[in-house]
């Protein structure tokens, strides 16, 4: 029997995978999909944005530079003593911001970051490093196994894959939108309906200089010709009326087209295409029993903003070192609970975020009224800041009930005088004691739990004001203590997140 079986072999069940092998858990990944490759995984349908805070992930992992060569990135900007303004920001709605809107240095809690931009990459990228990690990680990873029975009791729960069946303490389905585990687990899925029809494409344009290149609100719907020959995105305001069961022909993805552009375009052929709409649903509860889900199969939404494989990524990495600390039995009660408590919140804003844009853009007088106030308010410093922490992922903070401002937010990236980065400490997946103290105050209390904290010491190059910080597994800030914090307060932070101490 496997310590967890994982229903997904996509960017968040591999993250998921890399997390619990990390942590010496038995690993068994389910994909009904054979291959490893896809052509709509790879560019340019494939494409995603990977944001600031899910790169820091990477790199906290010890998987930035293979994620950066893979995804063909070989500009990256190096960490240096002040934070640097972003090259790009990203945009609401396809209303692109200004970077030089931005002042990172009034950012709350912003250090210098070996990781601290986003990344354009692809889901073949992201797949190929997380495979390779998973493997040098023992994880076991079974393609073209398709899941059709989930049972479970109170001490296991049973894949069923027709003739073959895989028992574990725990399963998660990190299988996707349509998710068979989400279903077969009898999870509730609430929200609302499609505004639109989306088609990502591949094509041959027999005159494409009748469409303008970058992103178009038309009275129809909205275009986006992308850099790249051929690569073309067009939503049309149809209520999601498109068969999705069905693939899109030439003829139909034409006609979108020149409904939506207001031009006789043509298509000499297509390539390869895809569908989606803007359909926002999430369960109502992220675990049921011995289930739990993941990514997509948790909340699906409309692409707008690249938020879907962010936000996965934040499950994955959330859920990962809870679930390994029940499998140990050293987790506190109620700390998977957490991740529905913690998660959910963050996947209901993503929801309303994508909602939002979409209704930004419906092609009316209400959305046009919508776009001129938002088009005014992003061109503030402001506006922009306002929305590339949202995009960034730097303003998501977790109620951990203080309020002390830094607790609950993703670390910064301190650093001791040594050259010694919280990045550097935190590969092991355990958690991260820094102690600026001169007294190295915490070190007797920090012993208790050395297995689970890694305690380091030493004068900080930037401590922010703080004497001492825990920082989680996933890189939340769990306690911070100024300068004259006492050591009782360390020892609840660790007993709360970490469990007992060890005797």
């Amino acid at each position: 029997m496997y310590d967890i079986v994982i229903v997904g072999a996509g960017p968040v069940g591999l993250f998921l995978a890399c997390e619990l092998g990390l942590a010496d858990c038995s690993v068994l990944v389910l994909e009904q999909e054979r291959g490893l490759h896809s052509p709509r995984r790879a560019l340019p349908l494939g494409l995603r944005g990977l944001s600031a805070a899910s790169v820091e992930t990477f790199y906290r992992r010890g998987m930035l530079q293979q994620l950066l060569t893979a995804s063909g990135v070989n500009n990256y900007p190096d960490a240096s003593d002040e934070p640097a303004p972003p090259r790009q920001v990203g945009h609401f709605a396809g209303m692109v911001l200004d970077p030089a809107n931005v002042d990172v240095a009034a950012l709350p809690f912003r250090l210098p970051s070996p990781a601290g931009e986003g990344v354009l990459t692809h889901l073949d990228a992201v797949e190929r490093v997380l495979s390779e990690r998973a493997a040098e990680l023992g994880v076991e990873i079974r393609r073209g196994v398709r899941v059709s029975g989930v049972t479970q009791n109170e001490e296991n729960v049973v894949a069923h894959t027709g003739a073959h069946e895989y028992a574990a303490r725990w399963l998660v389905g990190c299988d996707g939108g349509r998710s068979t585990v989400r279903r077969l687990a009898g999870f509730d899925f609430v929200g609302t309906e499609p505004q639109f029809t989306g088609y990502t494409m591949l094509a041959t344009v027999a005159d494409p200089e009748k469409l303008r290149p970058g992103f178009h609100l038309t009275p129809r719907g909205v275009y986006l010709q992308m850099s790249g020959q051929g690569h073309i995105a067009v939503m049309e305001f149809d209520a999601g009326a498109f068969d999705r069961s069905q693939s899109p022909s030439r003829e139909h993805l034409e006609a979108v087209l020149r409904r939506v552009s207001g031009t006789d375009v043509t298509l000499s052929d297509v390539h390869l295409a895809s569908t989606y709409t803007d359909r926002a649903m999430q369960t109502t509860t992220y675990r049921q029993g011995r289930v739990l889900l993941a990514g997509d199969a948790a909340h699906i939404h409309s692409p707008l903003g690249g938020q879907g494989l962010n936000v996965g990524i934040g499950d994955a990495l959330n859920l990962g070192w809870k679930l390994a600390a029940t499998v140990r039995g050293d987790a506190p009660e109620g700390l998977l609970d957490t991740y529905t408590r913690e998660r959910h919140p963050i996947g209901a804003w993503v929801l309303d975020w994508t909602r939002a844009q979409v209704a930004t853009m419906m092609p009316d007088r209400h959305g046009q009224a919508v776009q001129a106030l938002i088009r005014d308010l992003i061109g503030t410093r402001d506006g922009t800041a306002y929305v590339f922490e949202k995009l960034s992922g730097s303003s998501v903070r977790y109620d951990l009930g203080s309020e002390q401002p830094l607790v609950g937010r993703n670390a910064p990236e301190l650093r001791l005088e040594d050259g010694t980065r919280l990045g550097d400490l935190m590969r092991e997946g355990r958690g991260v004691a820094l102690d600026f103290t001169t007294d190295r105050r915490l070190n007797d209390s920090a012993k208790g739990w050395a297995k689970r904290i890694r305690y380091v010491a030493g004068p900080a190059r930037n401590d922010l004001g703080f004497g001492a910080v825990l920082v989680r597994p996933d890189g939340i800030v769990a306690w911070a203590g100024d300068s004259a914090f006492d050591r009782e307060a360390f020892e609840r932070a660790a007993g709360h997140w970490f469990g007992s101490p060890a005797i």
